[in-house]
């Protein structure tokens, strides 16, 4: 017998199931498609923290999933003897004028406040990030040593491994059994909108693109409202887009390039780079844009765990832990804001 049956093998299914092993549980995880064929298959890796004022549950739950995901990955890692690209490298923001200067500064102090001694955030001249420095106008930077990287196609990898190491099963059909956990991504999302008669969450397009660069540990950039990452195989990661209007969900087109081009702006020294590969894939965002946990909403009994966004991965570890408290020892400590009705 399974005590947790996991419909979808993406990044929140594939972590709960990895919480669950780790438990003692029997886990089976159900994908048609294979790990991380949907967005978990994507390319950037970006592990960043909101900015830290105007606090609520939502950015406590995801300092908490932060501060957890080395010991989490690395342990991922230890079972399955595959890296995930994890590494803690902070992530480096252009300041455009006077006024986000003293916001930045502002920041400096609520930072202190709210994530205490476990990360920073810092004002730094941008000659203290070297050649890496992304272009700035005020000639400052905010540094941050919260942000990470992740490589989400081997994270996928590794913790498929690390399931199957622990005795877990990984299959693309089989039968429900013990308690079942939805994380079956934009599917559900519309199956959920179909069966109440509204939306209860979407999908929106994302495109990003990889380059040949090896910057090795260089933290990540946030400019042009575009996620620069640096990983560990020597390729620098660039993304991207938010869509919700799309004929084709797995196609790459001319918002790729400008997103390409804000990327060259920001930092001048990826022109050159050769481009090794475009992507594009759809994302699931539920209505309250929050992660959607908890007891599904047209599945009597069962759970879901849905809305990654453009945080799933960030929200893996914490994600996870709730999801095995609620489904291996009935404790509900989901916030409000990330239980279903949120968003129904």
């Amino acid at each position: 017998m399974v005590d947790v049956t996991i419909r979808g093998a993406g990044i929140f299914g594939l972590s709960i199931a990895w919480e669950c092993l780790c438990r003692g549980a029997t886990v089976r995880v159900i994908d048609p498609h294979g790990p991380g064929a949907g967005a978990s298959g994507g390319l950037v890796g970006a592990l960043a923290p909101h900015v830290p004022e105007n606090w609520n549950d939502k950015k406590a739950f995801q300092l908490d999933s932060l501060l957890m995901a080395e010991t989490f990955w690395r342990a991922v890692e230890d079972a399955s003897g595959l890296s995930t690209g994890y590494a803690r490298v902070g992530r480096l923001q252009p300041l455009a004028d006077d006024h986000a200067v003293a916001l930045a500064r502002g920041r400096e102090v609520t930072a202190r406040e709210l994530w205490g001694d476990a990360a920073t955030w810092k004002v730094i001249p941008a000659e203290q990030a070297g050649a890496w420095a992304p272009v700035t106008p005020t000639g400052l930077l905010v540094h941050d040593t919260l942000s990470a990287r992740m490589a989400p196609r081997a994270a996928g990898r590794a913790l498929a491994g690390a399931i199957t190491a622990k005795g877990g099963e990984i299959t693309r059909d089989g039968a429900d059994e013990g308690a079942v956990i939805w994380a079956a991504g934009v599917w559900d999302l519309e199956r959920i909108s179909a069966a109440l008669g509204r939306t209860v969450g979407n999908g929106v397009k994302g495109q990003g693109a990889l380059l040949s660069l090896d910057m090795g540990d260089a933290p990540q950039v946030y400019a042009n409202a575009v996620h620069i990452v640096p990983h560990s195989d020597g390729t620098v990661a660039i993304g991207s887009t938010s869509e919700r209007d799309y004929d084709d969900p797995g196609s790459t087109d001319a918002q790729l390039d400008d997103v390409i081009e804000r990327a060259y702006a920001a930092l001048p020294g990826l022109h050159g780079a050769p481009v090794l590969e475009r992507w594009a894939g759809v994302r699931p965002r539920a209505k309250s844009r929050a992660p959607m946990l908890g007891a599904h909403p047209i599945c009597a009994g069962q759970f879901i765990a849905n809305g990654g966004f453009k945080i799933g991965f960030g929200m893996a570890p914490m994600v996870a832990r709730v999801m095995a408290d609620l489904v291996l020892d009935g404790q509900g400590a989901i916030p409000e804001g990330f239980r279903p009705e949120a968003s129904l």
